[in-house]
């Protein structure tokens, strides 16, 4: 319902992005929360996207944007977000990348 009731250009650009998500983290369930397309794994939340007007914003926690500043330079950041805009092709490699880490870090932390 999220993705559908936007336009036809930002829904291919969210159906992309929740795919490449979806791909890189096959075990994760999806939801909705705080009003966007939420990926939680074993509980724990792992990603979340949102449309916005000019971009799409990605957040894979604060700690991770640290982590990948470098990977990060080519796109505006957040505490918490990466805005990727529409006008761009969304960089797969980049948040398969980000979302397995983020599986990862979930993953080591549970084992504690």
């Amino acid at each position: 319902v999220y993705i559908a009731s936007y336009s036809n250009y930002i829904r291919e650009k969210l159906t992309e992005m929740r795919a490449v998500i979806q791909a890189a983290a096959p075990d994760a369930t999806e939801k909705i929360s705080w009003s966007m397309p939420t990926f939680v794994w074993k509980g724990k939340l792992l990603v979340q996207f949102a449309a916005h007007k000019a971009h799409i914003g990605f957040y894979p926690m604060p700690d991770v944007i640290e982590i990948f500043r470098d990977k990060l330079t080519d796109f505006k950041t957040t505490k918490g977000g990466i805005q990727f805009p529409y006008k761009n092709q969304l960089p797969a490699e980049l948040i398969t990348e980000i979302v397995k880490f983020r599986v990862k870090e979930v993953s080591d932390k549970l084992k504690k």
